[in-house]
């Protein structure tokens, strides 16, 4: 057994778990798993760089983490950034801001990567289930990227694309620095132009059509499950390994481009972080759907953060058995 921290650092928010994991047996026992909406990726899209602003809310998120890695004593942190730090222009004071705070240095990976990551994460406990159809196609939908995995029980092929809630949020929805409430048609029409030609794309390199279970990751598409299932509040437990069916999807995704702010935020499962850019999100998710002939998605709470963990501890036992 080993204790492991993992730091997923994406565009809309920052991650942590901390988790002893057994990769012989195939066991990990969370031992704390939490979520901080900083925005890093606010207005990069536009400026190619990282907002002073965004970068003050990412470093606060690092010291509170800092504490609980400290407290819960990790043998090894590993701290991955992905969509919004690679196209920064200023990467590296995002860089060294994370090292002076957490003693590391973010590795900010390909999509590829990021990619192989969430689907170990998300697929780990589902490779023994006789109900699921393989291949699975894994899609990670993030705030400025989506990744495509394709595989059995290892990754088979990999895209990631430059669509994500809040990149098309900021893209399309957005008037004079105000995000429409609600969209125009027009508005949701140019978001979903740009997310069928993402999945022409992914569909290059991923054989998108041979797929047999689609597993929905990050908070866009945990949002939409919490909301379909009716909960009062969020409640990972009820919502990882739900079966959304794509009827649900696509009246969820349809509400939530036709109602306003005040309307969103009042929805129990709705992180504040999210109200604005959850409609782009769940029309991501209901493209995909309707682009394989996805009768339902499949929920997971498990995802980059859970690869990135078995990673680290497989890295370190192996640095155990060699000395």
């Amino acid at each position: 057994m080993t204790r492991v921290a993992a730091i997923d650092c994406g565009t809309n928010s920052i991650r942590l778990l901390i988790a002893d994991c057994t990769p012989e047996t195939g066991e990990l026992v969370e031992l704390d798993r939490r979520m901080t909406i900083v925005r890093l990726g606010q207005g990069v899209d536009k400026t190619g760089r990282l907002a002073q602003d965004a970068l003050e809310r990412t470093f606060a998120a690092c010291r509170e983490y800092a504490a609980v890695i400290k407290e819960l004593g990790a043998e090894r942190l590993r701290f991955v950034a992905t969509s919004a730090s690679r196209d920064a222009e200023n990467r590296d004071e995002f860089v060294q801001g994370v090292l002076g705070i957490l003693g590391v240095e973010p590795e900010v990976i390909s999509g590829d990567q990021e990619a192989e990551f969430s689907f170990t994460g998300a697929t780990k406990e589902l490779a023994g289930a006789d109900h699921l159809e393989k291949p699975f196609l894994v899609v990670d939908i993030g705030g400025g990227s989506t990744e495509f995995v394709v595989g059995e029980e290892h990754v088979r092929a990999a895209r990631s694309v430059d669509v994500g809630c809040v990149r098309m949020t900021e893209r399309h929805l957005v008037v004079d620095g105000v995000v429409s409430d609600p969209p125009t048609e027009a508005q949701i029409a140019a978001v979903r132009a740009d997310i069928e030609a993402a999945l022409d794309l992914a569909a290059e390199s991923v054989p998108l059509a041979e797929a047999r279970t689609l597993v929905g990751l990050a908070g866009s598409v945990t949002t939409v499950a919490g909301i379909a299932l009716g909960l009062a509040e969020y409640d990972s437990a009820q919502i990882h390994h739900a079966r959304i069916p794509y009827e649900k999807v696509r009246e969820i995704s349809e509400r939530m481009l036709t109602s306003t702010h005040a309307e969103r935020a009042a929805i129990g499962v709705m992180h504040p972080g999210r109200v604005d850019v959850i409609g782009a999100g769940a029309l991501v998710l209901l493209a995909i759907m309707e682009r394989i002939g996805a009768t339902e998605v499949v929920v997971s709470e498990h995802d980059i953060l859970d690869g990135i963990a078995w990673k680290t501890a497989e890295e370190v036992e192996s640095d155990d058995q060699r000395s």
